[in-house]
Order: C-alpha cells, then sequence, then structure tokens
C-alpha cells in the first residue's frame, strides 16, 4: 500500500503551535476522525522528531489528551544513542516524556535493564520499576551469567549515571549480594567516580590480600586513582595522581606500605613524571623515583629495576640544531654497589648548530657542551673523585657521486676540552686535551627491481679514518661501554663518550644487502670489519687489536608480521665475542617477542664474567573467549631461572576474568625469591569503550 505523511499534525491542533514543533507519522495507513480530534497511524508506522525515531505496529494521537497511544512491538532510539524497546506506550507528542509498559532500555549497544515500567519525564530522568539490568545476552526464560534486580533504577541523562534502589547482585539467578541503594555510571560515561576492577592478589611476602582501586575526578583535567591493599601480612596505600594542564602534564604514582616482615615500618615507593611545553618551543620533562628501601620494589612486584634514576631535562629542537641541558641523580638497589660511588649525581649541557649550503659544499655542525659529575665516596680500593667538562667542536660532512655511482663522502672533526678533577691523586687537577679526525668513505650502491615489484640492493662500503689526541691524560668516565653493530661500522668514532678516541689509522670494509618489497617478505643483511695500523687495547675486545671481530648483522620480515633479526661479532677462529637474537611476532592472533644476548667477559669494560640470558613474552588468543598470556627470562651464564609468568583469561560479552602467576627466583640480602597470584573480575557495561577483541553474543553456550 501507499505509504503517507502526516506532516501537518497542526491541522488537529491549530491551538497548540506549527507543524514544525510535532512528530512527522510515517505508516501504510493514516485515518483521522475529526469528530473525535483523533489520528490512526496503522502498518509500518514511524515516528520523528529532532532525531528521535519511533517504529510500532499502530499509533493513535488523542488532541484532547495530547497524547500519544501506542501499541508495539515498539523500538524507540533517541540521538543520546538510548534504545528503548516496549510493548505499549503512552509518551507526548514530542516524543520525550511518557509511559512504557514491559520495556526494555539499551544504552551504548552494552547495558540493558529490562523494567514492568519505564517513566521518562522529560526532564533528563528516566524512572524503571522492577528491573533488571546486565550486559550479558538473555538466552530464553533462563537467568543470564549475572545480573542486577532493583526495585527502582534512575538514568540521570545529563550526569550519565544510573541510581539503583533496593539493589541485588545475582549469579546465573542466585542472590550474592544486595544493596540498599548504589550508583553506577553508564557505559558513555568516560570519567565518574566510584570502584574500578578490584583484584585478588597472593604472595610469598604479602600473604593473600584485596586490591580495591577507587577512581576520583577531581575536574575536566585531574584526577586521583586511590588503591587500599590489605593483605594478611601486609597494609598498602596507592595514590596514582594526574593533572593536564594547557601545555603540559604531570603523574605522580605513590605507595605507602607497612609489613610484618618489616616490624610495621613504614616503606614508600615514589614515581613522578611531567612534561611541559615553554615558549620559543622549549620543552621541560622529569622523572622522580625514589624508594624507601633496595628490596621495596620486588617485595610488591611493582618493578625489577636494580637502579633508579631521577631526572630534570630542558631542550629544544629545531632544523638548525638543538640545546639540551640535563640533571640526573642515580640511585643504586644492587647489591654491594654504592649509590655514592657510582657517581649519583650528573649533568649534561650540550648546544649545536648545523649550518647547511656552505660555499665549499656540505654541513657543518658547530657544538659546545659540558658535563660533570659529583661523587659522595669512591668504589672499593678508589678515589670518590668529581669531574667536571668543557669542551667545543667542529664537524664537517660532504659528499659527492663520481663515476658509475660511485657516493664519496669526507668527514674532518676537531674538539678542544678542558677538564677539572677533583679528589684523584693520579691526575692532575686541571686537563687541557684537543682531539681531530677525518675520513673518507666510498660507497657503491648497487639496485635491482624484480619483476615482482621488490627492489634489491647491495652496497659495498669502505672507509679510511685518522683520529689523533694531544695533551693531557684524563679518566675516562663516559666512554666505556663500547657498542659495534652495523650503525657504526663506518664511523669516525665509535666510542659512546668524549674521554677517550681511538688513536691512529684505522679503516673498514663492509657489504650490505637489502630487499624491499611493498607487499611480501622483506630482508636486510650487513657484514664488516674493521682494520687498524696500530693495535687499540683501550677500546673493548670486539674493537681491540690492529683488527676487530667481524661483524654479522641482519633482519627478515615476513608478510604475516614475523620479525626476526640479530648481529653476532666473532674473532678468526669464528669464537663469538658477542651475540644478539630478536623475535617478534604481531598477528591477529598472537603477540609475541623475544630476545637472545651474549656477551663474553671484557676487563676495559669491567665485565669479568660472561652474560648470556633468553627471554620472551608472549599473548595468544585462543578463539573469541580464551586468552593465554606469559613470559620468562632464564640466565643462561648461570644456568638458573630469573623470572617466569602465566596468565589466562576468559571473556565473553559482558564478563572478563584473568587469573595469572608469577616467580622471580632471584634472591638478595634484602628480598627473598616468592611466588605471586592475581584474581581479576571485570562486569562489562559500567564503563566506555570497547574491547580490541568484540565477542559475539550467542546462546550456544
Amino acid at each position: 500500500m501507499t505509504r503517507l505523511l502526516a506532516a501537518a499534525l497542526a491541522a488537529l491542533l491549530p491551538a497548540q503551535g506549527s507543524a514544525q514543533d510535532l512528530a512527522q507519522i510515517v505508516a501504510d495507513e493514516v485515518d483521522i476522525v475529526a469528530e473525535r480530534d483523533t489520528l490512526v497511524a496503522r502498518g509500518n508506522v514511524e515516528a520523528f522528531h529532532e532525531g528521535t525515531r519511533l517504529t510500532a505496529e499502530t499509533i493513535t494521537y488523542d488532541r484532547a489528551a495530547g497524547r500519544l497511544t501506542i501499541a508495539g512491538p515498539i523500538l524507540i532510539t533517541t540521538p543520546e544513542g538510548e534504545v528503548f524497546t516496549a510493548e505499549t506506550a503512552e509518551i507526548d507528542p514530542d516524543l520525550e516524556a511518557g509511559l512504557l509498559r514491559g520495556a526494555r532500555l539499551i544504552l551504548d549497544r552494552q547495558l540493558q535493564l529490562a523494567a514492568r515500567r519505564v517513566d521518562r519525564t522529560g526532564t533528563g530522568l528516566t524512572a524503571l520499576t522492577q528491573t533488571a539490568a546486565t550486559s550479558c545476552r538473555v538466552c530464553g526464560d533462563g537467568p543470564p551469567l549475572w545480573e542486577i534486580r532493583a526495585g527502582r533504577v534512575v538514568h540521570d541523562e545529563a550526569a550519565r549515571q544510573l541510581h539503583f534502589e533496593d539493589a541485588t547482585f545475582r549469579l546465573r539467578g542466585l542472590p550474592i549480594l544486595w544493596l540498599p541503594y548504589m550508583r553506577l555510571p553508564d557505559p558513555t560515561l568516560k570519567r565518574a567516580a566510584g570502584l574500578l576492577v578490584p583484584q585478588i592478589l597472593s604472595s610469598d611476602q604479602l600473604g593473600i590480600g584485596l586490591s580495591l582501586p577507587y577512581f576520583i575526578p577531581l575536574g575536566p583535567s585531574r584526577d586521583l586513582t586511590v588503591t587500599p591493599f590489605l593483605s594478611t601480612r601486609a597494609r598498602t596505600l596507592g595514590l596514582d595522581y594526574r593533572q593536564a594542564f594547557r601545555r603540559g602534564w604531570v603523574g605522580v604514582d605513590a605507595t605507602l606500605s607497612r609489613d610484618d616482615d618489616t616490624g610495621g615500618d613504614l616503606r614508600y615507593g615514589l614515581f613522578a613524571e611531567g612534561a611541559f611545553a615553554l615558549p620559543r618551543d622549549v620543552m621541560l620533562d622529569f622523572d622522580l623515583e625514589a624508594v624507601s628501601d633496595p628490596a621495596y620494589l620486588l617485595d610488591y612486584d611493582i618493578s625489577d629495576r636494580d637502579r633508579l634514576d631521577s631526572r630534570l631535562r630542558l631542550y629544544r629542537l629545531r632544523d638548525d640544531g638543538y640545546f639540551l641541558g640535563r640533571l640526573t641523580y642515580y640511585e643504586s638497589l644492587r647489591e654491594g654497589e654504592d649509590s655514592d660511588s657510582l657517581p649519583p649525581l650528573v649533568g649534561r649541557a650540550e648546544r649545536q648548530r648545523i649550518i647547511r649550503d656552505l660555499p665549499m659544499g656540505g654541513r657543518l655542525r658547530l657544538e659546545a657542551d659540558a658535563d660533570a659529575l659529583v661523587r659522595q665516596e669512591g668504589a672499593t680500593g678508589l678515589p670518590p673523585r668529581d669531574v667536571a667538562r668543557a669542551g667545543l667542536g667542529a664537524d664537517w660532512l660532504a659528499s659527492t657521486v663520481a663515476g658509475p655511482g660511485l657516493l664519496l663522502e669526507g668527514q674532518a672533526r676537531v674538539d678542544l676540552d678542558a677538564y677539572a678533577i677533583h679528589d684523584d691523586p693520579d691526575y692532575d687537577a686541571t686537563a687541557l686535551r684537543a682531539r681531530q679526525a677525518g675520513a673518507l668513505r666510498l660507497r657503491w650502491p648497487l639496485m635491482r627491481h624484480e619483476a615482482g615489484g621488490a627492489t634489491q640492493l647491495l652496497e659495498p662500503v669502505a672507509s679510511l679514518a685518522y683520529a689523533g689526541v694531544q695533551g693531557d691524560d684524563v679518566p675516562n668516565e663516559d666512554a666505556l661501554l663500547v657498542e659495534f653493530d652495523e650503525a657504526n661500522l663506518l664511523a669516525l668514532d665509535r666510542l659512546p663518550g668524549e674521554d677517550r678516541e681511538v688513536e691512529g689509522w684505522h679503516g673498514a670494509l663492509g657489504l650490505g644487502w637489502s630487499r624491499i618489497v611493498p607487499e611480501g617478505w622483506s630482508a636486510t643483511l650487513t657484514a664488516g670489519r674493521v682494520l687498524r695500523r696500530d693495535p687499540a687495547p683501550a677500546a673493548g675486545a670486539e674493537l681491540g687489536g690492529t683488527a676487530s671481530d667481524w661483524l654479522l648483522a641482519g633482519g627478515v620480515q615476513l608478510e604475516e608480521g614475523l620479525r626476526v633479526g640479530g648481529r653476532v661479532s666473532f674473532d678468526d677462529g669464528l669464537g663469538l665475542s658477542a651475540a644478539e637474537a630478536r623475535l617478534g611476532w604481531d598477528a591477529a592472533w598472537i603477540d609475541l617477542s623475544g630476545a637472545y644476548v651474549r656477551i663474553e667477559p671484557d676487563a676495559e669494560e669491567n665485565r669479568p664474567e660472561r652474560v648470556s640470558e633468553i627471554s620472551f613474552e608472549a599473548d595468544v588468543a585462543i578463539g573469541q573467549r580464551w586468552s593465554l598470556n606469559g613470559g620468562a627470562r632464564y640466565d643462561i651464564a648461570s644456568d638458573s631461572p630469573l623470572r617466569a609468568e602465566i596468565g589466562v583469561g576468559w571473556r565473553n560479552e559482558c564478563v572478563t576474568v584473568d587469573l595469572s602467576a608469577a616467580r622471580r627466583y632471584t634472591e638478595t640480602e634484602d628480598a627473598d625469591a616468592s611466588t605471586s597470584f592475581g584474581l581479576s573480575v571485570n562486569l562489562a557495561g559500567f564503563s566506555a569503550g570497547r574491547p580490541a577483541r568484540p565477542v559475539t553474543r550467542s546462546c550456544d553456550g
């Protein structure tokens, strides 16, 4: 039948204003009974008013009463995302206020509230009588997995809050908890005061306890999460404060604890960080870390860090250079290491400017920097040395293409450093030192295009360099840990700091290959070696002697998200000095990462024993409902485990359950090995956002 539009109900209501103030109705059949001032719409009826849409089988409009009487099944959707279903209803013509019987309210497609009647006031309040609320699928006449039964529920649309009166929480229909009143946020509210997901925890150190985090918004830009943790052997209060500013942010995470092992003494951990954008593109950030005792982080399973660093940093980055000022305080938690000998206080300032478009070509980089370190006492057998350094430097780099695609690079660098050294009789109180270095590099990139769109690049490389140092001898404070990898194979200086320079003539030979493809697998491979005229015993095992170890590094990335990479350095007899391997797999059903490292002893780097470890972390989705995660670290050198953890998760459309177990095997004088367990249950429907892996609702069990 032809669908008719009753867009001008004002014909019946001349005294009530224009038709734009009333609902528009579309139906298969519309009858107007003039003597009774009544309009009846039948068959596939739809009514619209200011974004609210109503569908029903029959709508009767009574002018005298100013009401719409509706027969269902009824479906009402509002601009705010609310969805009502009902059997019968009586509402006003603007579809706002009224009464619905046998109704169901659905919020944000998550939480459904079934009620015997629903009263909409038109003022932003909706009252539901004899209500059952759940986000679980209701299958047949059986009870859902969980539900909240209440005598009355009021939904405050403006505050986006649900107020429950005479509420009973049920599991599979069995009453578990009764409360005379409770307030919960509706699923559209992102920030609301209330209890977050509680967690049951158990560990050897703390016993069995319950964690109850409570979120408190302090305005549109501040909030505080208070987390009391009560266990059989400890009492802890966690405070997590966050505040956003117009040009920055601050976060403070503090914990206060008392436990039986320390006789009730107060223990604490404090971690704070923040960042601010200052005028003229200047950035300021800070990081504060402090604990009451070395074992606190391990005992409460907060972190396994063995050194803390508190930092204050000021910097500005621009296309033509940068400046940086940084002050760092270190605190050691390692057994047998004194914080005062690290050194604990280290400061650095540097300014760099890059000048391009020079008359002779290339770019010129000018640098000025200074650093200082302060010790309270020295390590065993060493004086408490304090060192300050200031330096100026210039670095010029230029390149040109010659012959059959040969890329020729030239680099030159000069530095002048002044040192002030205190409390060390082995060095003069002041020292002056000059350094100069230069290098020529040759690259010959050879490219090949495959028929499938992939590109292969083969690049032989070679370099010849010289470095010289004149002046006084200075202590080595910042060039202790040497890295030898594919990134610095052709570098002018491979040592990480300013206090040491590999002197004399040295060169490098290398070969690089890569395959790049828009879709499919890609790979890289680099091999090379550093050669010298004179031995360099102070450069570390990998770089010492007249020839460095051989370096081999590469990686493969597959289209399925699997990545494998690593590097290895070895001598002419194939004896390893260092090896590293990395594995990553990021797919729809798995997130896996693993690493292996092996480093041989090196007296120059103060490493008397071999370091060898393997670790992995994995998160696997088993279907829609189950997930499995775990991780482990194993010390191969000492043939002992360090840490292991495993977790199992189950979820459906309305609940998430996580169970975890972890074991820490390391022991110190202050902290023993421990095992911990955790259990958390989260009910969906009372928080904003949706899960990363949505679960399809079904009644198949």
